[in-house]
């Protein structure tokens, strides 16, 4: 009956204990900071997708709507502003296919690659600033048509997560 007692009494404690702490799951260090300016990222890319700039600054905004409690303003005049461009948009061969009589080697798999350069300006922190180019593949096998809007959405995520890391998270 005593170590029925004791254990009830260890997990009450413990239970208080840890209600008095604060863990802070999502990492996101925005000290300082209540507003945000994010640019509409211009696709300056050689061949133009015609809805991704929209897309992609949209899926940044969402990335931190969800992950912040900052404010997203319509001016410059904000604590942090993020602007940039779509700077690539290529695919090509991630894999060749050997051939057999003289034929040409072809692509068994192929990479779409979108490349974003960004800059961030953290006014309270100006040391957290910086400025860079984000790139990541997506591969495909076959036709690029048929894949091409999941691929963007995929690539799309993980680099606004990427954008997110580095300026929120310090990755």
């Amino acid at each position: 009956m005593r170590r029925v007692f004791a254990s009830i009494i260890i997990t009450v404690c413990l239970v208080v204990v840890n209600q008095s702490c604060s863990i802070k799951l999502s990492g996101a260090s925005t000290q300082g900071l209540k507003t945000i300016y994010v640019g509409y990222f211009e696709n300056d890319a050689p061949q133009v997708i015609s809805t991704l700039s929209q897309n992609f600054t949209e899926a940044l905004k969402q990335e931190i709507r969800s992950g912040t409690s900052l404010s997203i303003i319509q001016t410059q005049q904000a604590d942090a502003v993020l602007t940039g461009n779509i700077v690539g948009y290529s695919i090509a061969p991630a894999s060749i296919q050997a051939t057999s009589n003289n034929v040409a080697p072809i692509a068994s798999a192929s990479a779409l690659t979108i490349s974003v350069s960004v800059k961030y300006v953290n006014n309270v922190d100006k040391k957290l600033s910086f400025e860079q180019t984000f790139s990541e593949p997506g591969n495909f096998t076959g036709d690029i048509a048929t894949q091409q809007n999941a691929l963007i959405v995929t690539i799309t995520n993980a680099l606004t997560q990427d954008i997110y890391n580095k300026a929120f998270a310090n990755w």
